[in-house]
């Protein structure tokens, strides 16, 4: 903890894991890396920015609901309790969930230690009657709450879909996390992305500014700094689409030619046309995402769309 005007929790995974995981990922075939390695200092500000995008509808229609049922939401999810954010990505969201809710306490959690650290320091300045205690940390492996008292009713927020990110088994096994970390009658409210027109999906992840390929390499710059590697970023290219079969947005980087690239000491060739699949994002329907979370511990609660059916956010309760 600091003696900030906010309390801060520093569980963030040493470089030593991150380089493990970045040479397990280039060894596999076909070559995998998550995207939680996206979110760096630089990741974060570039999906920011990917959110005013004209092609990325998630964001402006998710906030769109919060908007227009943001009472509702915080009136199923209770006042004066703790509210423990998953993924500190969009303050204007959680600005709208915290000025409907109050909560007594609010618990940023994120992965990227700067980005979390400037949004927590900001949203403590803007709402200085809710406690904030801020959690660097990679959720994805478990969730466990450093300040958590008794006292206080617990629910979470996940917005943005990310949920979408992970394998069906891998969604599963988080929401598990997270109910048992909320305990029962704990409430989730979670953002998810639905089933639609590819058309529109494969837009939203190649956008006209190319913000979203800035984003894509952005992580080979990442593991170029913080594992002394060589990649040159002008070697590869973003390719993104729709993987109909699987229901899910692909996103990959791709290898213009043949080359060797060095990573902590590790050597790896990539061939021409060789990728790097660097995310998933899945897309559900109301029906597929409720029985994911049924398998989690949740009943669902309420469910809230905008009138195209692009997008869906849900509350949840732990059983």
């Amino acid at each position: 903890m600091s003696d900030m005007a906010i309390h801060f929790y520093d569980l963030h995974p040493p470089t030593a894991d991150l380089k493990q995981e970045v040479l397990q990922g280039l060894t596999r075939q076909p070559r995998r890396l998550s995207p939680k390695l996206f979110y760096d200092r630089r990741g974060s500000e570039l999906f920011e920015a990917i959110t005013h995008t004209p092609e990325y509808y998630p964001t402006r229609t998710e906030l769109g609901l919060f908007e227009r049922y943001g009472s509702e939401m915080a009136k199923l999810l209770g006042r004066d309790g703790l509210l423990v954010e998953l993924g500190s990505g969009s303050s204007r969201k959680i600005r709208l969930l915290l000025d409907a809710l109050r909560p007594a306490a609010y618990m940023p959690v994120d992965i990227s230690r700067d980005f979390l650290l400037d949004a927590a320091n900001e949203l403590a300045a803007e709402f200085p009657a809710i406690a904030v205690h801020a959690l660097c940390a990679d959720y994805s492996r478990g969730l466990e709450l450093p300040w958590c008292p008794e006292e206080l009713p617990r629910a979470a927020f996940f917005p943005g879909s990310s949920i979408g990110n992970f394998e069906p088994a891998e969604a599963r096994q988080l929401l598990g996390h997270v109910a048992r970390a909320l305990g029962p009658g704990g409430q989730l409210l979670i953002g998810v992305d639905l089933q639609k027109d590819p058309d529109v999906l494969n837009a939203a992840y190649n956008d006209g500014e190319g913000l979203t390929a800035a984003f894509n390499l952005n992580l080979l710059a990442r593991i170029n700094r913080e594992l002394q590697a060589d990649f040159v970023l002008d070697a590869f290219h973003h390719h993104a689409f729709y993987n109909g079969a699987e229901g899910r947005m692909e996103m990959h980087l791709i290898s213009a030619k043949s080359q060797w690239v060095e990573v902590a000491g590790s050597h790896f060739q990539f061939a021409t046309g060789e990728g790097i699949h660097t995310e998933n994002s899945y897309k559900y329907t109301i029906e597929g995402f409720h029985k994911l979370a049924a398998a989690a511990g949740f009943v669902p609660v309420q469910v809230w769309t905008d009138k195209d059916d692009l997008f869906s956010v849900h509350c949840l309760r732990v059983v």
